[in-house]
């Protein structure tokens, strides 16, 4: 699986720095290559591989691929920010705002998801119907039913009354790292313009375990292997699957949704091989 990620994981690279190569130079640009870089690109491996699964060309896919890194890359520079998260550490490295300052950090944000969309859409990712059902999803995913959301809901509840319930962290994390995903798991459906429901089956299973193993890291994890805070969480008093289940309840509804992540994948046989392989990834993760 490491290695499949790894291969994917330079594919996407390389493609990001060839697209971003035809930008003008200054910091804004300069910024946006500091925050792509780095990373699992699980997203990206998601695009891909669910391309792969249903024979999309991965020349093609890899304009989505690049889309959700970009998009995912966004959210976490401002997510970052001294307004939200506050974070000083991301992937090993200072945030965008410490290495620059804030207002770059905001426009670098604003860029990367434009960027995003225009990856989506570029013609090269395939017909116009296609590019725009990618759009019109990466929409819905990451803005105010999606990603955007989820994070409103996660700001809310840090001066909640009173400690989110086990459906309200769900829900929340449906959006906040569900949302991506379950456009990334998808994307290849789209562009084969093949049926996405087990894919969403997937997806949204796959995006509930991750958000698990995240909570189980910020819990066991250190700094140095999770390349950025860790203990956060309890620190500020914050609900959690891991606050509300127990670590090892936790680690037990990670694996049951693992198990049912792989179950959707049954109609593909043995070409879901692949995926199923990184939904077991993900909750082994130790960043």
């Amino acid at each position: 699986m490491r290695a499949a990620l790894i291969r994917d994981a330079a594919l996407v690279t390389d493609h990001l720095t060839a697209v971003l190569g035809a930008y003008p130079s200054g910091p804004i640009t300069d910024a946006m290559r500091y925050a792509t870089r780095g990373g699992k690109r699980i997203r990206a491996h998601l695009v891909l591989e669910g391309a792969r699964m249903l024979g999309v060309a991965e020349a093609a896919a890899l304009w989505p691929a690049g889309a959700i890194e970009a998009m995912h890359a966004y959210s976490l520079v401002h997510d970052d920010l001294p307004a939200m998260d506050d974070d000083a550490l991301r992937r090993g490295q200072p945030t965008v705002h410490v290495a620059w300052n804030e207002a770059i950090a905001i426009l670098t944000g604003d860029a990367l998801q434009a960027l995003a969309f225009e990856m989506a859409a570029d013609p090269r990712s395939g017909a116009g119907d296609v590019r725009a059902d990618l759009a019109l999803g990466l929409a819905r995913a990451a803005g105010g039913r999606g990603m955007v959301l989820g994070q409103a809901r996660d700001i809310a509840a840090e001066s909640a009354p009173a400690p989110l319930t086990l459906d309200e962290i769900t829900a929340l994390q449906a959006g906040k790292t569900g949302a991506l995903i379950e456009w990334a798991a998808t994307a290849g459906a789209i562009m084969a313009r093949a049926d996405p429901a087990p894919l969403t089956a997937y997806a949204r299973a796959l995006g509930l375990a991750f958000q698990i193993q995240d909570d189980v890291i910020d819990v066991t994890g250190d700094a140095a292997a999770a390349g950025k805070a860790v203990g956060k969480d309890a620190a500020a008093g914050k609900a959690t699957f891991v606050s509300l289940l127990g670590l090892e309840g936790a680690r037990a509804r990670a694996h049951t949704l693992v198990d049912s992540a792989c179950d959707a994948l049954s109609c593909y046989g043995a070409r879901g091989d692949g995926l199923r392989d990184l939904a077991r990834f993900v909750i082994s993760r130790e960043s």
